[in-house]
């Protein structure tokens, strides 16, 4: 065995051997444009974070970590984007051998952490079981019970939350009596969930920096100057909250980066109000399903529940202090 730090005379063998065992987990197949995308392209990729385990010229394991000060947590942690081997090689001393290889990068960076979570800027799609190829476009984490999951636990990575993966197909979407009795209530206190219109709205970058959410305040900002639609809460006009942006993808998906409500204006049950109205908005425009993941002791878990979204998978968010 040898481990070597990334060529890219080993793309087709990485790509090979991820499209013969990552797959096994749910993950979508990598092409040469996709792995480009993902990995090679991506402004956090290190070729010194990235590793193949070789044995006889052969490709068995590939393995991959990054890095940003500007990341989220990016001073202190460094994170693991994947570890796969080969079936027929899946020891614990050649995961080890990974692993370890990957957490040694990370401290030279100067890192105290290795994260497993939803801030790694390398975002793997995977399929959501049970249906035609729809498909998420990014993992919060290790998918729970899997080969890498148990390793990590035996090497004293601790589980820092379980996300759950949720799914609903909108063809039978709408919105019930109590939730529209809800906004109505809404409305007797000033407040109107609709679709922003700078014409109506005001107050928009003031909520998003209430929110202290770069993500949000960057992507709500350029859909708001691109005309991208999105759902947002006022209360007289001002701006109170957010949902969006309405974004269908190709492959039939809203992408929406979240939802938020201002401080000053929690307790009128904005939230759940916003998250029905992203739903109608998204089968408006044609959207075949919707994907997100939440905390499973996150209370909007029963609001995501109501609307008819199910739990389709588990992703378990990992950390160890790196000593």
């Amino acid at each position: 065995m040898m481990l070597a730090t990334w060529d890219r005379k080993y793309s087709g063998d990485a790509i090979a051997l991820w499209n013969e065992e990552a797959v096994r987990d749910g993950y979508k197949e990598l092409t040469e444009a996709s792995f480009e995308a993902i990995f090679l392209s991506n402004p956090y990729f290190d070729p010194e974070n990235a590793f193949v385990l070789l044995e006889a010229g052969r490709v068995i394991g590939f393995a991959c970590g990054c890095t940003g000060q500007d990341l989220p947590l990016g001073e202190a942690s460094g994170y693991i984007t994947c570890i796969v081997l080969s079936r027929d090689r899946g020891s614990e001393e050649n995961y080890k051998v990974m692993l370890k290889a990957v957490e040694r990068r990370f401290q030279a960076l100067g890192k105290k952490q290795a994260d497993v979570l939803f801030f790694n800027p390398m975002m793997l799609p995977w399929y959501i079981p049970d249906t035609p190829k729809h498909e998420h476009n990014n993992a919060p984490g290790v998918p729970a019970g899997s080969a890498l999951h148990q390793f990590l636990l035996r090497q004293g990575y601790i589980e820092r939350a379980i996300e759950c993966a949720m799914y609903m197909p909108l063809a039978g979407f709408a919105i019930p009596e109590d939730i529209r009795a809800k906004e109505e209530r809404a409305a007797s206190e000033g407040y109107t969930v609709e679709l922003f219109d700078p014409g109506l709205h005001s107050g928009l970058e003031e909520m998003l920096r209430g929110l202290s959410n770069p993500l949000w305040e960057r992507e709500i900002g350029r859909a708001a100057a691109d005309g991208v639609p999105f759902v947002v809460a006022a209360h007289e006009g001002k701006a109170a909250g957010f949902a969006g942006p309405v974004i269908r993808q190709e492959n039939g998906r809203g992408y929406f980066a979240g939802i938020g409500v201002h401080p000053e204006h929690e307790g009128h049950g904005l939230g759940t109000v916003l998250f029905f109205k992203l739903c109608e908005a998204f089968r408006s425009i044609g959207t075949e399903y919707m994907s997100l993941y939440t905390g499973s002791a996150n209370p909007a878990l029963r609001i995501y529940e109501k609307a008819g979204f199910r739990t389709v998978k588990h992703f378990a968010v990992m950390r160890k202090e790196l000593v």
